[in-house]
């Protein structure tokens, strides 16, 4: 694979000097939250019409947590992750991560945090068809600025962790729904991020391979004390989680 596109490490911007982008030394207090989405709003027009599907929303994770967003189809829930990623920005409101306001972040910078502070895993895994597992989990790495031999040494790392070595020489196309679950959250989790934002994770797997999956996160959690922001349909996801919330009509609200 050639990684002579890969930004040497010394050309990528720090977004926030302040702040250290490596994630095995954040600094963070143990009770300030990693993740904080505050009065956050979203708006979309659609004709002469404003819809607001998000509506002053009040989010904080603290570290370690895993914390899962449930609601019906259409109620904002994956625009609501998209914003807390970076991916998205809010007509409204603020999103503080690691430290760091979003908003004050060009796209070049908030392209730069999302690779070195988040870790994102998709309903549908996004994995690259013509690389392998390998090559795919190594991806994050050489796109910060590794070498070859250090993504290598990370993207195996990761896949050991999750015990998915034997399949890193083979291509999406010849794994299961799963496996390539598997293989996108190795990736979400070689740089070490922050958090890790999950987009209905389970939705497109088998009732086995979900369960396999879930357990995989909650292992994650607990072992590795990952921080993780879970939206998802998925009833059981809930049960494992720390703390639970419902988006329905655009409001946020913490469940039992």
């Amino acid at each position: 694979m050639n990684s002579g596109n890969a930004s040497p490490k010394s050309e990528i911007r720090n977004p926030n000097p302040g702040l250290e982008l490596s994630a095995s030394s954040s600094g963070l207090p143990a009770q300030t939250p990693v993740l904080r989405g505050a009065a956050i709003e979203k708006e979309f027009r659609l004709g002469p019409e404003q819809l607001q599907v998000l509506r002053g929303i009040d989010i904080a994770v603290q570290p370690g947590e895993m914390v899962v967003i449930l609601g019906p189809s259409g109620s904002g829930k994956s625009t609501l992750l998209h914003i807390l990623a970076g991916l998205d920005r809010p007509t409204r409101g603020e999103v503080t991560l690691a430290g760091a306001q979003l908003s004050k972040m060009d796209s070049e910078e908030l392209a730069v945090y999302r690779n070195q502070c988040v870790g994102l895993i998709f309903q549908f895994h996004h994995l690259l068809p013509e690389f392998t597992v390998l090559e795919n989990v190594m991806m994050p790495c050489l796109i910060a600025g590794d070498t070859q031999a250090q993504a290598r040494q990370k993207a195996e790392q990761a896949l050991s962790e999750i015990n998915f070595t034997q399949r890193m020489r083979h291509r999406p196309a010849e794994l299961s729904g799963g496996e390539k679950q598997k293989a996108a959250t190795a990736r979400a989790l070689v740089t070490s991020p922050k958090v890790v934002l999950a987009d209905e994770p389970t939705g497109n797997l088998d009732p086995h391979s979900a369960q396999a999956l879930m357990e995989l996160f909650k292992d994650l959690n607990s072992r590795r004390q990952a921080t993780m922001v879970i939206v998802s349909h998925n009833e059981r996801f809930a049960q494992m989680a720390h703390r639970r919330f419902y988006l329905d009509d655009g409001l946020l609200k913490e469940t039992a």
